[in-house]
């Protein structure tokens, strides 16, 4: 196949990117918004040796799967890749590709996977979940400030305030913003010069509070009229805090290094459960609070605690998880490398009147094999341990120093919270080469409409 070639295939399967995929020739096609089962016409847009990318130009048989999208902008937008896919067919997808990468990655067995894997957690209404927004400004042609979302694979902004994916309120103070922006003649950032004002607004929604939190990174030092704008943005309901970070830098990194309170507090409270939380503008906190308590529920399910135990939550953010297990386990440690996330996390367990969980500042990898050494220098060669440890790392997973430390401190469990199946793969096959067995996973759809899947995987010690 050569580009520009036109071709009609049928979509036999799904790439990890929630990509079609299907063959003419023997020649493997992987075509963006294609759902298994279509029968397409195509064109190729990249032709490699072995592969290439085709861009589908008209559905002729459509799959059995395929969806009207609620969203008009689902094919051009970057936020959602499989809204066209039913979602029924979108669990089956995630659990295909947690299994895929145990199997490939991993080196489980698929008759192991049969029997330990559980249906995937889904949601009743996979729409309107988002609690966070982001939304960069921009100018359109007419010169006029809109916002909404980056198209795929670009920082061109598709002009739209009533994103499928977060709650309604949303467009109706996004309209607040854009109207007195065109009022005040307030310009919009430019990226490419490094002039304007209005970078992004940060949204915030307590699902449980119904509290509101509008954040306003700047390329500059103040909103001018600011008043008027705190106005407007005050009549509507739950509306809690309105605050400003100054963000300067000519850089894609979105929030500033700090913010000031215009109007209200500094945070919003929300709830996964029991367990009550302060929100600021900078704090890492799950996007979709639905699903986070089913995942937090099912990590601790996992973990089985009696009300004894010592537990380490590592990457604990601002002390979701530690919160969850300090309700059932004697003593929680928390570990993670954002000063102002264990500040949060510290703030957050004085609120619920927590008292067996502490937190500490550093690398996961640096602070617990740090720990060990000297646990065992101060006990006359005791070695540390843990009953369960939790780890809840980045996209790249889990070091190799910290996994070796684990092993080492012989809990009699690990709850491996997984972003990213590829990593949570490669981590498992280390640790069951070394003493542990994979005993139950799950995927949590964290994400419906995207081809991100979180996934909850326990292990236990073998007794030798």
């Amino acid at each position: 196949m050569q580009k520009n070639d036109m071709a009609v295939i049928e979509i036999t399967d799904i790439g990890v990117g929630g990509e079609g995929i299907g063959k003419i020739d023997g020649y493997t096609l992987f075509v963006k918004d294609a759902v298994i089962g279509d029968r397409a016409e195509v064109k190729v847009i990249k032709a490699k040796k072995n592969y290439g990318y085709a861009r589908l130009m008209r559905v002729l048989e459509p799959s059995p799967y395929r969806v009207e999208p609620r969203c008009r902008f689902a094919r051009q937008c970057g936020g959602c890749q499989i809204q066209e896919m039913s979602y029924g067919r979108q669990l089956a997808f995630k659990e295909q590709k947690v299994r895929n990468s145990l199997e490939r990655i991993g080196g489980f067995s698929p008759e192991l996977l049969d029997r330990i894997t559980e249906p995937a957690v889904g949601m009743e209404e996979p729409f309107g979940y988002r609690n966070k927004a982001q939304f960069p400004f921009g100018t359109d042609k007419e010169g006029h400030p809109v916002t909404g979302f980056y198209a795929g694979r670009t920082h061109d902004i598709i002009a739209n305030t009533d994103c499928a994916l977060g709650v309604q309120v949303n467009q109706e103070i996004l309209e607040i913003i854009l109207e007195f922006m065109e009022k005040h003649h307030i310009a919009s950032y430019d990226e490419r010069t490094g002039t304007g004002l209005i970078r992004h607004v940060l949204i915030r929604y307590g699902f449980a509070t119904g509290e509101i939190m509008v954040c306003f990174v700047i390329n500059g030092t103040s909103i001018p009229n600011a008043g008027e704008l705190i106005k407007s943005l005050t009549a509507v309901p739950g509306m809690t805090a309105i605050t400003v970070s100054v963000n300067t830098r000519r850089t894609n990194v979105i929030m500033g290094e700090s913010f000031e309170v215009l109007w209200g507090q500094g945070y919003i409270t929300d709830y996964i459960g029991k367990i009550r939380y302060q929100i600021s503008p900078l704090s890492f906190y799950q996007v979709n609070p639905v699903q986070t308590e089913k995942l937090y529920s099912l990590a601790l399910e996992y973990a089985d605690l009696k009300g004894g135990e010592t537990v380490w939550d590592l990457y604990c953010g601002i002390g979701t998880i530690s919160l969850f297990l300090a309700q059932k386990a004697g003593q929680v440690y928390g570990v993670e490398i954002v000063p102002q996330a264990i500040e949060d996390a510290r703030r957050n367990a004085r609120l619920n009147g927590i008292e067996n969980a502490e937190f500490f500042v550093g690398k996961a990898e640096e602070v617990l094999p740090a720990y060990y050494e000297r646990y065992e220098e101060e006990h006359g060669g005791e070695q540390a341990r843990a009953d369960v440890i939790v780890v809840d790392p980045p996209r790249k997973g889990c070091d190799e120093a910290l996994l070796d430390t684990i092993v080492k401190m012989q809990p009699e469990k690990v709850v491996y919270v997984s972003c990213d199946c590829a990593t949570l793969a490669r981590d498992l096959k280390i640790l069951c080469g070394n003493g542990y067995t994979l005993k139950r996973v799950r995927p949590v759809d964290q994400f419906p409409m995207t081809v991100h899947v979180e996934t909850v995987a326990l292990l236990t010690r073998d007794v030798v």
